[in-house]
C-alpha cells in the first residue's frame, strides 16, 4: 500500500520544496499506518509544519476539550493567499450581502468527529503534507481549513485502549479483544455526546468553539471525515434522499461532479465504494447537513473500519482491511475534494452568492411568545448561529399556529421574539423553525422533527407576511431582588418555569439553604403563585449564619426575581407553614452506568447534571452494582439500556426493597421493559393484536412496509396533569419527541404525561400502524410504592441535551415528587 501512495500521489521528493518538510512518518519516527498516532503527536505534527511553512500554514487553537486537549485549525494555502488570509476572508463574507468579489474557494475538511473512527485524524496529516508538497498547485486560488481532530478526548480514549489491549504484532482476527472495545468507547466525546449530531443544538463544550470559527468562513465546501463498519466499501456524495428541500440544485449537481472525481481515482485503483444511499441531506445538526444549510457544499465521506478495524482486520470476505487502506481512501477523496474546489472557484463563489439572496420562503417571520427565560434561552441559540431576531410591536400575527397545528392568530408584544426568513441566515432559520419538515422520502437516517418552538416550549406563529419587530426592543429589563434581601423580610417567592429557576434551586441547595416549595396555587402580595413556586423563609434559615449575603449572592448570579413578602398568612391558598408547602431536602442521587446502559443516553444525564443543572450525582457502574447501599441515595435513576440479563429475579427485589423504603426510581425508555412484569412494578406494556391476514411481501418492499410500524424522531402533543408535583412549570399540553413505538398501558393512578389519541402526531415521520399503537399510552408517570415511587418516563426529556422543554420534567422528578 505504501508503493501505491508514492505511485498514486507523485510524492513530493520530486519538488524541492518538499526537502524543507518531514512527512509525517519521518517526523512520528514510525511508518503512517503502522500504529495510531496520539493527539499530542498530532498537534505537534500540525506546529512542526506551522513553523517549518509558516508562510503556508496558519495555525490556531480555537478552544478546549472538557479533558483540556487542545482544538486547533490550520489555514493552508500559498504564501500570497496566507499574507492576505484576512481580506479573503472579509472578502468572502461580503458575498453573503451581494457585496463582493471573492476569487477563492474556501475548502474545510474535518476529521475524527468520533473519536474511534480514527483513520481520519491520520489522513490528515498526509493530506496537509501532500497540499504542501506534490498538490501545492491546488492551493493557487484555494484556501484549505484542516481540523484535524474535532474529538480529541474520544480519539485518545480509543488510541491508548487500542494500544493497551492490542497483540503485538497486531491480530486481524476479528474475534480478538483488540477489535472490541469495552462500554465506554471512544465515539463520543468527554460526556458520551455525539459531537455529529450537535452542530445545530451546541450543547458540546467542542461545538460551541468550533461554530465561532466556522461562521467566520462559512466554506463552500465541508467535507466530513468518518468509518463505518469494517465490512462495507468507501462512501462518498452524492448524499441518499431525503434532501430538505431548501437544498438547491446547485448544491446537488456539485455533490455529483465531486463525487465522479472521486470515483476517477477509486476506479483507476479498484477500490470499491458506494454512493445515493444511507446518509440523507436532512437533520439539521450534522456535519454535512449544518454546512449545506449555511450555503455550502456539505459532505459525509465514510471509510469502512472504525473501532473494530485496529490496524488491520480481516472482513467477512476474507480480504485484510489495513489501516494503510484507510488512509489512502481518505487522502484520495480529500485531495479529490480540494482539487475539484480549485477548479471551480468562480462557480462556487457565484452560487454561494445566489444562495445568500432573499429566498421566497413559504413562512416570512416566525413568532416567539412565551416563558421570559425560555425566551432567553432560545434567543442565545439563535445569536450562537448569528442568526438574527427582533422583538414584536403590539398588534396580531396571523398564520401556523404551533399549538394546535391550524391556522390562527397571536397578540403580539414587545416581549415576543421575532425571526424573519428575510436575511442572511434565513434558510437556516428556515430550517430550525419551520413548524413540520417535508419529506422526500420517508426512510431516513435520524430524527424528522426538531422544530426549536416546540423544543423549547414556546407558543409560536409561523406567518407567511413579514412581521415587523425592533431589533433592539423586548422586554423592559427587571431590577434583581437579590440586592434587596434582608432579614426583616418574612419570605421571598421565586418562579418555577424553567432550567434557570431549577439552577436557582441548586445554588441555593448547595449552600444549605432550605427552601419550600407550594403543592397549590396562592396568592400573595396581590399576585397568583403557580404550583412550583420556591418559598424561601427567614424562620427555616435562621441557623444559617451567611443567609442574607448567599441568598443575595445567588439570585443576582442567577438574575432571579425574587418577591418579599412580610407574611406567611397568604390571601388564598395554603399557608407556608402548611404541609401542602413542604421543603425541598438535600437530596442523594445516583444513577447506574456500564454495560448495559446506552452510552449516549448515560451522557445525555451526566452532561444534565454537571454541565447544566449544576448538581452533583454518583455513577454506579454495574462492575460493582451489588456491592453497593443502595439505602445510602435517594434517587437511583436507570438510563436507556438493554437490561433483559442484568436485573435478576434478586436484583429487582432489591430493587422494589430501595422504593419500598422510600427510595426513588427514576426509569428511563428501555429501563422500563426491564423492571415491570411479574417480579417487577406496576407497569404494563399495551398489548397489539397482530392481523394474521397480513399478505407476505416481495422482498424489495418488505423494508418500506416495515416503516408503518416505525417512528423516526416525531413530535407528538400530550396531555398533562398539571397538579401533579412531576408537571409543575407547565401547561396541559407538552410537545414530546418520540423516537420509538414503545407503548405502556396508562398507570391506574399517577399518570402525568400521556398521547390521548392517534390523531396527536404533530411533526416528522410517524408510520400509520406505531400511531395506532402508541394512541393512549403514557409518557411520564408515577407509581407510589411503598414510601417510595417510580418515576417511568417512556420518553427521552434530555435527548442530546436540546428538548429544552423536557427538563424541568427531570428536575421535577428529582425534587418535587415525594
Amino acid at each position: 500500500m505504501k508503493k501505491l501512495l508514492l505511485t498514486f500521489f507523485l510524492l513530493s521528493t520530486t519538488y524541492g520544496i518538499s526537502q524543507t518538510l518531514l512527512s509525517p512518518s519521518d517526523f512520528l519516527g514510525y511508518e503512517l499506518g503502522s500504529e495510531f498516532t496520539r493527539h499530542h503527536q498530532v498537534v505537534d505534527y500540525y506546529k512542526y509544519l506551522a513553523e517549518n511553512a509558516s508562510d503556508r500554514i496558519k495555525l490556531v487553537e480555537y478552544g478546549k476539550t472538557n479533558e483540556r486537549r487542545p482544538l486547533i485549525v490550520a489555514y493552508v494555502s500559498t504564501p500570497e493567499n496566507i499574507a492576505a488570509l484576512e481580506s479573503i476572508r472579509l472578502e468572502h463574507l461580503k458575498n453573503t450581502t451581494g457585496q463582493g468579489s471573492p476569487t477563492k474557494a474556501i475548502v474545510w475538511l474535518s476529521y475524527n468527529v468520533h473519536g474511534n473512527e480514527s483513520v481520519s485524524t491520520e489522513a490528515s496529516m498526509q493530506t496537509i503534507y501532500e497540499l504542501l508538497t506534490s498538490k501545492s498547485s491546488y492551493l493557487e486560488n484555494t484556501v484549505v481549513i484542516m481540523d484535524p481532530c474535532i474529538n480529541p478526548d474520544g480519539r485518545d480514549r480509543y488510541v491508548n485502549w487500542y494500544n493497551q489491549f492490542k497483540n503485538t504484532p497486531n491480530n486481524i482476527d476479528p474475534n480478538s479483544k483488540e477489535h472490541h472495545e469495552g462500554w465506554l468507547n471512544g465515539r463520543s466525546n468527554h460526556y458520551m455526546f455525539d459531537l455529529n449530531r450537535d452542530w445545530a443544538w451546541l450543547t458540546q463544550v467542542e461545538s460551541q468553539q468550533r461554530i465561532k470559527v466556522f461562521n467566520q468562513w462559512l466554506p463552500h465546501v465541508h467535507v466530513d471525515f468518518h468509518e463505518q463498519g469494517v465490512n462495507n466499501p468507501y462512501y462518498f456524495a452524492p448524499a441518499a434522499e431525503p434532501f430538505h428541500e431548501v437544498v438547491t440544485d446547485f448544491q446537488r449537481d456539485f455533490q455529483i461532479a465531486i463525487g465522479k472525481n472521486h470515483a476517477k481515482y477509486f476506479d483507476a485503483n479498484g477500490w470499491f465504494y458506494f454512493t445515493k444511499e444511507v446518509f440523507d441531506l436532512l437533520y439539521p445538526s450534522y456535519g454535512d447537513t449544518y454546512p449545506t444549510y449555511n450555503g455550502g457544499i456539505g459532505m459525509t465521506y465514510e471509510q469502512g473500519g472504525s473501532g473494530r478495524a485496529g490496524l488491520g482486520v480481516r472482513t467477512f470476505i476474507g480480504d485484510t482491511l489495513t489501516l494503510h487502506d484507510r488512509i489512502a481512501h481518505h487522502l484520495t477523496t480529500g485531495l479529490s475534494t480540494v482539487e475539484v474546489a480549485s477548479k471551480n472557484t468562480e462557480k462556487l463563489n457565484r452560487e454561494f452568492r445566489k444562495f445568500y439572496q432573499n429566498k421566497n420562503f413559504k413562512y416570512k417571520s416566525y413568532v416567539l411568545n412565551g416563558d421570559p427565560d425560555k425566551i432567553d434561552a432560545i434567543a442565545e441559540l439563535l445569536s450562537s448561529h448569528e442568526i438574527k431576531y427582533g422583538w414584536a410591536k403590539e398588534g396580531t400575527a396571523k398564520g401556523h399556529l404551533y399549538s394546535s397545528g391550524k391556522l390562527g392568530t397571536l397578540k403580539t408584544t414587545p416581549a415576543n421574539l421575532v425571526v424573519s426568513t428575510n436575511q442572511a441566515k434565513g434558510t437556516l432559520a428556515q430550517v430550525l423553525m419551520e413548524p413540520n419538515t417535508k419529506l422526500s422520502d420517508s426512510l431516513t437516517y435520524d430524527i424528522t422533527a426538531w422544530s426549536l418552538p416546540y423544543a423549547f416550549g414556546l407558543e409560536a406563529i409561523a406567518s407567511q407576511s413579514l412581521v415587523e419587530s425592533d431589533p433592539s426592543g423586548g422586554q423592559e429589563p427587571q431590577p434583581t431582588m437579590g440586592a434587596n434581601v434582608s432579614l426583616d423580610t418574612y419570605a421571598y417567592i421565586s418562579d418555577w418555569s424553567s432550567m434557570k429557576d431549577a439552577r436557582f434551586l441548586t445554588a441555593l441547595v448547595k449552600e444549605n439553604i432550605r427552601v419550600r416549595f407550594a403543592k397549590n396555587p396562592f396568592w400573595a402580595e396581590g399576585k397568583k403563585f403557580d404550583r412550583g413556586n420556591l418559598i424561601i423563609t427567614k424562620g427555616d434559615n435562621r441557623n444559617h449564619k451567611d443567609f442574607v449575603e448567599t441568598l443575595s449572592r445567588i439570585a443576582q448570579g442567577n438574575k432571579t426575581i425574587l418577591t418579599p413578602t412580610n407574611t406567611g398568612f397568604v390571601e388564598k391558598g395554603n399557608d407556608f407553614g402548611s404541609s401542602y408547602v413542604p421543603m425541598i431536602t438535600d437530596t442523594k442521587i445516583a444513577m447506574l452506568s456500564g454495560e448495559p446502559t446506552s452510552t449516549l443516553e448515560f451522557g445525555e444525564i451526566w452532561h444534565f447534571f454537571e454541565q447544566q443543572l449544576h448538581y452533583p450525582l454518583t455513577i454506579l457502574d454495574t462492575e460493582y452494582y451489588d456491592e453497593v447501599d443502595l439505602s445510602e441515595y435517594d434517587v437511583l435513576i436507570l438510563p436507556n439500556g438493554w437490561y433483559s440479563k442484568f436485573f435478576t429475579e434478586n436484583k429487582l427485589q432489591e430493587l422494589k426493597d430501595f422504593v419500598s423504603n422510600g427510595g426513588k426510581l427514576i426509569a428511563m425508555e428501555g429501563a422500563i421493559r426491564a423492571i415491570n412484569g411479574e417480579h417487577g412494578f406496576a407497569i404494563k406494556e399495551k398489548e397489539i393484536k397482530k392481523d394474521s391476514t397480513e399478505n407476505i411481501l416481495p422482498y424489495e418492499e418488505a423494508e418500506r412496509e416495515d416503516i408503518k410500524n416505525a417512528i423516526t424522531g416525531a413530535i407528538f402533543k400530550t396531555k398533562v396533569d398539571q397538579t401533579h408535583p412531576l408537571a409543575y412549570g407547565y401547561g396541559d399540553h407538552y410537545f414530546t419527541l418520540k423516537l420509538s413505538d414503545d407503548a405502556f398501558e396508562n398507570l391506574e393512578t399517577g399518570t402525568v404525561v400521556y398521547l390521548e389519541n392517534a390523531n396527536s402526531h404533530i411533526a416528522g415521520f410517524a408510520g400509520s400502524e406505531a400511531k395506532k399503537k402508541i394512541a393512549n399510552t403514557l409518557v411520564f408517570g408515577v407509581e407510589e410504592v411503598g414510601k417510595g415511587q417510580v418515576i417511568y418516563m417512556v420518553d427521552n426529556p434530555l435527548f442530546r441535551g436540546f428538548w429544552e422543554n423536557g427538563k424541568l420534567f427531570f428536575v421535577n422528578a428529582l425534587f418535587m415528587v415525594k
